[in-house]
């Protein structure tokens, strides 16, 4: 077997400043997706006082925030999240991509890992599956994936 140098992120969350954006449409789901990223944080080292929660009115407003906290300089980590559910117009397919691309865009612009924890649904029961029932949480999941980023990112 060929040996390589690996780089991995350690799972350690001790003296990170973390942003979590979240909307508020959808807050019955996002307030779901944000217990479970403070839980995952504070579990994994973080200090309450180093988590500062913003919340904006929707998914789409998403990008715009999470532009804003990763020029700040102020976190190591920004982690988005919220709910877009499928409806009966295609008002979803706009919102879901512009968000995902916003998202990609300002991790990509600022450097600063960016964690994508956006349920994107086609029903209601999906997005209480994928906020901590059946399907896990997406917010843990996003918190655990902008933690390991930001730890790789120190290594190379």
């Amino acid at each position: 077997m060929l040996h390589l140098q690996t780089i991995e992120g350690r799972l350690d969350a001790q003296g990170l400043h973390f942003a979590i954006v979240a909307s508020r449409f959808n807050d019955f789901i996002v307030d779901r997706l944000v217990g479970g990223a403070v839980d995952y944080l504070l579990r994994h080292g973080a200090l309450k006082e180093n988590l500062t929660l913003v919340r904006v009115p929707g998914a789409y407003e998403l990008p715009l925030a999470a532009k804003r906290l990763a020029a700040s300089k102020r976190f190591q980590g920004v982690i988005c999240l919220g709910a877009v559910i499928r409806g009966s117009t295609p008002h979803f397919d706009y919102v879901a991509a512009e968000v995902s691309k916003g998202l990609a865009q300002v991790m990509l612009d600022s450097g600063v890992p960016v964690g994508f924890g956006v349920l994107t649904t086609d029903t209601l029961e999906q997005a209480v599956e994928r906020a901590g029932s059946k399907a896990g949480n997406k917010g843990v999941d996003a918190a655990s994936a902008t933690l390991e980023m930001i730890r790789v990112l120190e290594q190379v």
